[in-house]
């Protein structure tokens, strides 16, 4: 099943606030295209997309739609003061050398050590990997945004992942409508539990070791 328009936001306002002064931001397509909304207006932030924009804004008000100004997914965007636009083969350069502060993509799984696979489930036609293959290795931190369970029920987050990988120990953080965690040295890091979700909710539903800090805050 998948999670509700407040649930998919309430993981997008969580994420936002590891966007600081200065960052230069890829958003992915999915959860991650709603963070836009969420960075405070007094930080000085140069979101990235993969089509060719730098100084993307957020969602346009209704009616205000520019059907030639879209993010990576197609959806209209706002631009910033001092925006400027080029041809896709210049956002990979960027990506590639490097120069991304932060990426926040979706994913399929994700494993204890911080591999992510969000790319392909055998047997389904998908266009390609997209950008998700570049950005996952190139950007500072990357920061997976996703339902903690599939409409099944299995757990997302596991031990090893079943699907192909995009990239190897990659993700940094993984937010859900449970939990935030940290991928660090090989593990995995419990932080914060989603208010109204408890620890033993969030460790009965990961299929992965999960180190419990001392003193886990609840994000409302």
């Amino acid at each position: 099943m998948g999670l509700g328009i407040e649930t998919r936001h309430r993981i997008a306002r969580r994420a936002a606030l590891e966007i600081k002064d200065g960052m230069t931001v890829n958003l992915g397509i999915g959860i991650p295209t709603l963070v836009a909304d969420y960075i405070p207006k007094e930080l000085h932030i140069m979101l990235h997309t993969e089509n060719g924009i730098l100084g993307m804004g957020g969602s346009p008000a209704e009616g205000k739609e520019d059907g030639n100004l879209s993010n990576a997914g197609g959806y209209p965007v706002t631009i910033q003061p001092g925006a400027s636009y080029f041809d896709s083969a210049t956002a990979f350069g960027i990506i590639r050398k490097g120069l991304l502060d932060v990426t926040i993509l979706g994913a399929l799984e994700v494993s204890e050590k911080g591999d992510i696979a969000n790319w392909i489930v055998p047997g389904k036609r998908v266009p390609g990997m997209g950008g998700a293959i570049d950005l996952a290795q190139k950007a500072k931190k990357v920061i997976i945004l996703m339902n903690h369970t599939d409409k099944f029920g299995n757990p997302k987050i596991v031990k090893n992942c079943s699907l192909p990988l995009t990239v190897r120990e990659g993700a940094h953080m993984i937010i859900t409508e449970k939990a935030v965690f940290h991928c660090e040295y090989g593990q995995l890091f419990l932080r914060e539990v989603m208010n109204p979700y408890t620890v033993e909710d969030v460790i009965n539903t990961t299929g992965a070791a999960v180190i419990v800090d001392e003193k886990v805050s609840v994000f409302q």
